[in-house]
């Protein structure tokens, strides 16, 4: 009987990005009803999306909607008056939720429990995740208060990203740019220590390869080359100048010195010089010092 093994290409569940807009209960006992839908599925390898799926939904009781929307973009009673209700949306709902990750904002104490709430009133199953990220909870413990309270408008603020519009697919967009700013923020933090702090531009503990090789280099060293003519361009000997090889700094050319010793042996041949050493001598017997010196500069021409 053969084993059954696991491949290791088994495919990694798409990441679901969801928003529930809901009325707010202003009675004690009163329902949440759900308004509006909006999930954009994700890869979760590449970050980029997949499909998207939003839409009104009409609530049981038209009465819990307001007739002019509190906010700018919010909802109406005459928007959702023809929308589909929640059992005519909840097949193609619970097929976007279903054995994906769930992730949004806050979506742990709100939107995964008005989602339960509605497939129970319906009397059907919910759909079940493979996993929840609740960008809140993340956010808190690795981004911190830096942003304010930690909401959705306010960290969108902090970023530049514009005001929330509190509605479903735009606050799914916005959840998903406010996750990758915060990442980036994080990794660079943690790549460059002294950036949190504010100090990292002042900072000599990053060095490029270029900029360390030079720290090496003798100062001493670094003026001999920079002041170096040996290497010559096949343009600039041209004309006058004749074409020269790249020399090397350990072989300066001959050139580079102002005063250069005969070979004493460039006219004669060592024998003769050997001879001509020997007769000096005799003749010099008995003489001065001086008079010495002065023969002797001709012996070496």
């Amino acid at each position: 009987m053969a084993i059954p093994t696991i491949s290791s290409n088994k495919r990694t569940p798409e990441i679901v990005f969801f928003d529930l807009e809901t009325n707010v209960p202003s009675k004690a006992g009163q329902k949440f009803w759900v308004l509006e839908f909006g999930a954009m599925v994700i890869c979760s390898r590449k970050l980029v999306e997949i499909e998207s799926y939003c839409t009104l939904i009409k609530p049981g009781d038209l009465s819990v909607v307001a007739l002019k929307p509190g906010r700018s973009d919010g909802i109406t009673r005459k928007a959702v008056a023809n929308a589909p209700s929640f059992e005519e949306v909840a097949d193609k709902i619970f097929s976007i939720l279903d054995g994906r990750i769930w992730a949004g904002h806050n979506i742990q104490r709100f939107d995964c429990v008005r989602i339960k709430a509605a497939f129970a009133e319906i009397g059907r199953p919910a759909p079940v995740p493979a996993g929840i990220i609740d960008s809140l909870g993340v956010l808190s413990e690795k981004f911190g208060k830096r942003a304010g309270n930690m909401k959705m408008a306010s960290l969108a603020t902090y970023f530049g990203l514009g005001e929330q519009k509190h509605r479903s697919l735009d606050d799914v967009r916005m959840n998903l740019e406010v996750l990758k700013h915060c990442a980036t923020v994080l990794f660079l933090e943690s790549s460059i220590p002294y950036l949190s702090n504010g100090n990292w531009q002042g900072t000599s503990s990053i060095t490029t390869r270029s900029r360390s090789q030079v720290q090496n280099i003798p100062s001493s060293s670094i003026d001999r080359w920079q002041n170096s003519s040996s290497i010559t361009t096949r343009s600039s000997s041209r004309g006058k100048l004749p074409c020269r090889e790249e020399t090397s700094r350990k072989s300066p050319p001959s050139t580079t010195f102002g005063y250069q010793r005969a070979v004493p042996y460039a006219r004669q041949s060592l024998g003769k010089m050997t001879a001509g050493v020997r007769n000096f001598l005799c003749k010099a017997q008995n003489k001065p010092l001086n008079n010495l010196l002065k023969h002797s500069q001709t012996l070496f021409r």
